[in-house]
């Protein structure tokens, strides 16, 4: 094997020096002096290169020098050689006094100075198959290749591919790496394991990163400080919120406080998410509100410092606005932008209308329902209440019937679907207006009657269904109140949710996490990208307000105010319209107290009516649990055979005679889900059960079906109310 490059550059003067011995002594002293510098101790690569090639034209030059004074030429010519002597010192100066260029020397295999460093590093330290007598290598066979190097005046990086032999996985870790390399862990960025092959990691090393500049006093020269130019730099760009979109400010009170109108040209805007939006502006999501306009290619915007919702609408203040107007409009609570919030119960010359709630616990859902039951109350409209959970709904006295419970509630459907075959057999040409007064069908906790594990779920669906489609000409409206836009909360039923929302309007409140997105299987038109669940259970700096504790005792007189929680707040959707943000109304008074002790609206004395009784007690589907009754003829044929016994669905699931409604596993859950709310104690499986009078066999399953619905938690086998 010949002399490395190291060697040859040490030694190849200092062998020239020798060898021009013989050739004379002038070229020998000029040798001696070229190998006496190469030897030199700390001299750099280039400078050595510039020595040798001085010392070899000066032996040179030396040896010609020296035969032509030998053999009597003339001394002139000896002379003359030392002029190419002088340029290559001359030359030599030049290349180590003006800075000679750093420039990375090669092997012969091409590798520079610095990539045979961070080799020789990686090698001894990480893979091997050399290492120092006593260290342990962190992966041997980890060798790095595709090596690359960046190298600046104020930077230096090497980035790479580790990999390891076919079936091994890299197992060499970003700390392993700075540790090596003396640098910290934040200057090794090293790829994604999923998005790569097991034996293969890219990785990137900054040995030396560029120095951060200081942070400039102030705003910096150019930055954006309108809410035109935080619009354009961080909204419109590519993988903002709204791309393409331009600004125009309508309303400017400071930089928290506007309003204005984005525009797309001549595209529409589509879904825009509120999350991305208010992190491209730098804000809290509940200081941001859209307003979809009537032009697809434009959305008005409205930034606030303190939600215009926050301290809410008085019911007292507008009790004059809760019965309905000409057009069949109650008010319901208050737009984004001040302006009063209005759903139609009823459409002069057509008929009545649906109305669609979603609303989690503590959203509000159950306050809006007392606002209907009143409003309706002072429009003279007929109401039959359905509350599966008994004791719910405050305004209850103001309905005509009220279906308290889940078997009470049952009842009421089938009440309200005879009185609409009633209304059928009766207006076969329906004229307008009618002479019965308008009736709504309320059913708070609709999915503890149309879910799959209701024990009425094939009964219940079978007649929201038809009652959807059907009632609306004949002066009945669905209120249709549930937890979630799930479809399994409505039975799975396509037909309910959108008949629902082309026959009225609907409210959006907040839901539990991960139950409240409208987009795919959930979406509505007009409310699409919506997430129920990022609606705020709280204020900005509510927690602080809760952390100022008052130690004076319980003040029994004090009440909560609307800026205590933002129950209410949500999204309305009306017929035509896009769904705009909203807030109904406070309570700061019971809405039954306004009934002004007026008793409620009474429904006509027709047949149905007249066998309110009979026909709550009738199923009104075969014992399949399909084929519903179509008539009023065949409906009245039913009552006369006396009240029928359950559906054979219930009984299959209560196999234990008088006990089965509370072992049974359908009707179990919302006894369950009542006694945690009201104990509000954490309880034991077998406490539950103790309680319900069954057995902690049926209970546990029932509890794991409940938290998968997030309607309860466990800790530690501690079970309660979310």
């Amino acid at each position: 094997m010949g002399p490395t490059r190291a060697q040859f550059i040490q030694y190849a003067p200092a062998a020239l020096a020798l060898t021009s011995v013989t050739a004379g002594p002038w070229s020998a002293l000029a040798a001696a002096a070229a190998g006496a510098g190469a030897w030199a101790a700390g001299a750099s690569a280039p400078a050595l290169r510039s020595l040798i090639a001085c010392g070899i034209t000066a032996s040179g030059c030396g040896i010609a020098a020296h035969q032509v004074l030998t053999t009597g030429m003339n001394p002139l010519f000896a002379l003359g050689l030392a002029v190419p002597a002088s340029a290559a010192a001359l030359a030599h100066h030049r290349n180590t006094g003006a800075g000679l260029p750093v420039l990375p020397a090669t092997t012969a295999a091409g590798q520079s100075s610095q990539a045979q460093l961070i080799t020789a590093w990686w090698t001894e330290f990480i893979c091997g198959p050399t290492q120092t007598e006593g260290r342990k290598l962190i992966q041997p066979g980890a060798r790095l290749a595709h090596l690359a190097l960046d190298v600046g005046d104020d930077h230096a990086s090497f980035s790479g591919v580790i990999t390891v032999p076919q079936g091994q996985q890299v197992r060499v870790k970003a700390a392993d790496i700075a540790a090596v390399y003396q640098i910290p862990v934040s200057q090794v960025e090293m790829g994604d394991p999923k998005h790569f092959a097991p034996n293969a990691l890219p990785v990137t090393v900054h040995l030396k990163k560029a120095p951060e500049l200081p942070e400039q006093p102030g705003i910096a020269a150019g930055a954006p400080t309108t809410p035109e130019e935080l619009w354009a730099a961080h909204v419109a760009i590519p993988d903002g919120a709204m791309p393409g979109t331009t600004l125009t400010l309508t309303r400017y009170d400071g930089p928290l406080d506007w309003e204005g109108v984005a525009t797309r040209d001549r595209k529409a805007i589509g879904t825009v998410n509120l999350q991305a939006l208010a992190g491209n502006l730098d804000l809290e999501t509940i200081q941001i509100a859209l307003a979809p306009t009537d032009k697809p290619s434009q959305m008005g915007v409205r930034v606030m410092k303190e939600h215009a919702l926050m301290h809410g609408t008085m019911l007292s203040d507008v009790v004059d606005e809760l019965a309905m107007d000409s057009r069949g409009y109650v008010r319901l609570g208050t737009y984004i932008d001040a302006r009063a919030a209005l759903v139609p119960l009823a459409q002069p010359g057509s008929g009545a209308r649906h109305l669609y709630l979603v609303g989690g616990s503590r959203s509000g859902k159950s306050g809006i329902l007392e606002q209907i039951l009143l409003s309706a109350h002072r429009s003279r409209i007929g109401v039959i209440l359905a509350s599966p959970q008994a004791g719910t709904i405050a305004g209850a006295h103001l309905a005509a019937y009220c279906g308290d419970g889940l078997d009470e509630a049952m009842g009421a459907l089938r009440l309200a679907y005879a009185l609409m075959l009633d209304r059928e057999a009766r207006y076969r040409s329906p004229a307008f207006p009618f002479t019965d007064p308008l009736l709504l069908i309320v059913i708070d906790e609709a999915h503890m009657l149309l879910s799959v594990s209701s024990p009425y779920h094939a009964e219940a669906k079978a007649i929201v269904e038809q009652m959807t489609r059907r009632s609306l000409k004949r002066g009945i409206g669905v209120v249709l109140a549930t937890q979630t836009p799930l479809a399994e909360d409505l039975g799975n039923s396509t037909v309910i949710r959108s008949q629902l929302l082309i026959g009225g309007g609907a409210v959006f409140l907040r839901c539990a996490r991960g139950q409240g997105s409208l987009v795919g299987a959930n979406a509505v038109e007009g409310a699409e990208g919506i997430d129920l669940s990022m609606i705020p259970s709280s204020w900005p700096g509510q927690y602080d307000k809760v952390a100022d504790r008052d130690m004076t005792g319980l003040d029994t007189e004090a009440a909560a105010g609307p800026e205590d929680g933002t129950f209410g707040l949500g999204y309305l959707l009306t017929p035509g319209s896009q769904a705009v943000q909203f807030r109904s109304l406070h309570l700061d008074i019971p809405p039954a107290s306004l009934s002004a002790g007026q008793p409620p609206v009474t429904v006509e004395g027709c047949q149905a009516w007249q066998h309110r009784e009979t026909i709550t007690q009738t199923a009104m589907v075969d014992q399949r649990g399909k084929n519903l009754i179509g008539s009023l003829t065949d409906l009245l044929t039913k009552t006369e055979q006396g009240p029928a016994a359950l559906p054979q669905q219930r009984a299959q699931t209560d196999p234990a005679g008088p006990t089965g409604p509370v072992d049974g596993q359908e009707l179990i859950k919302p006894r369950i889900l009542e006694l945690l709310r009201e104990e509000s104690i954490p309880m034991t499986a077998e406490t539950i059960a103790r309680k319900l009078g069954t057995t902690a066999k049926n209970v546990k399953p029932r509890l794991s079906e409940l938290k998968k619905r997030n309607e309860i938690t466990n800790e530690n086998g501690l079970w309660r109310a979310a």
